[in-house]
């Protein structure tokens, strides 16, 4: 990637995130990090309470790149096939037709995915790792890119059903939105936001642009060094005392693959240990438990970047 093209391809993305930041005020870094994560070819997981901006978040970065959206409500009734689609029977052409569900979309924003069952959630499996569902013994093929932004309340909350850790692992960053600071409260309550719809904001690349820059992400270098930093960071997780279990390979490569989407972000075509500091976080958290099962990624997380030398 020559120092023209980044510049170039820098611009655009730094101009996706302006367009959602216009309507997501104060919330830049988070902002950011989904683009990263769309452009690692990954899913996003958004834990936080309601009212703090995950369908405003979704809405946006799919007007802003000009994709298909498709907002599903996942509640304790939904059925796989709610999600993915059914064959219903056509008297007049003597045979079944198929009526794709949801799920056939560019963004799809699962909300609040746990608060629907297990059975449910794992309809979007095959979805997510794949790029396709199978249905009546049929493969069918979803649009490109394909990207899952789902949401879940805090398992604190009534009425929510933990997801699988298999489930979890398929989303390759967790994010929380988190409360805005005074200043960009201040700016929400007098107007700032509400003046845009996120549904209408300017459409900033392509789908092939985009397509395009994913594999270009694909591309860019990872020296030996850096990555044996990002397996010392992997290896320290699955050391930890109480710890059940560490980050597994899949996991190792997806960080990586994130810590490549974020350098192609910060206009570069190498990766720097501050790339995958900046991401670690979110690849590692939702993955890490302890022996009761309860989520104790954070301190694993931080303890990690601050024990692993980066040389």
């Amino acid at each position: 990637m020559t120092i023209g093209l980044s510049r170039h391809l820098n611009d655009r993305l730094e101009k996706v995130v302006s367009e959602v930041g216009s309507v997501l005020i104060g919330k830049r870094h988070q902002i950011r990090l989904a683009l990263c994560c769309l452009l690692a070819r990954g899913h996003l997981l958004i834990e936080d309470l309601p009212g703090m901006g995950k369908t405003t978040l979704a809405h946006g970065l799919a007007s802003a790149l000009d994709l298909s959206f498709k907002r599903l409500q996942f509640t304790s009734d939904l059925l796989p096939s709610d999600i993915l689609g059914i064959s219903i029977y056509d008297r007049e052409n003597e045979g079944f037709r198929f009526h794709p569900g949801p799920v056939f979309t560019q963004l799809l924003l699962a909300d609040e995915i746990n608060r629907t069952t297990p059975k449910t959630q794992s309809a979007l499996l095959e979805a997510m790792a794949e790029g396709q569902v199978t249905i009546d013994g049929e493969s069918r093929a979803l649009p490109e890119p394909f990207f899952v932004i789902a949401t879940q309340n805090p398992a604190s909350q009534r009425g929510t059903y933990p997801l699988p850790e298999s489930q979890q692992d398929r989303f390759a960053m967790c994010i929380s939105l988190g409360y805005p600071d005074s200043d960009a409260e201040k700016q929400i309550l007098l107007g700032a936001g509400n003046r845009r719809d996120a549904a209408s904001l300017d459409s900033c690349l392509s789908t092939v642009e985009l397509l395009e820059l994913q594999q270009e992400a694909q591309r860019i270098h990872v020296s030996e060094s850096l990555a044996e930093y990002v397996l010392r960071l992997v290896q320290f997780t699955r050391g930890v005392d109480g710890s059940s279990a560490g980050l597994s390979p899949r996991a190792s490569l997806v960080l990586l693959g994130c810590a490549r989407a974020w350098a192609l972000l910060e206009g570069r075509n190498y990766v720097i240990p501050e790339d995958v500091q900046t991401v670690f976080p979110a690849v590692a958290r939702h993955r890490l438990h302890d022996h009761g099962g309860a989520g104790k990624g954070g301190a694993v997380v931080q303890r990690a970047l601050n024990d692993v030398d980066i040389v």
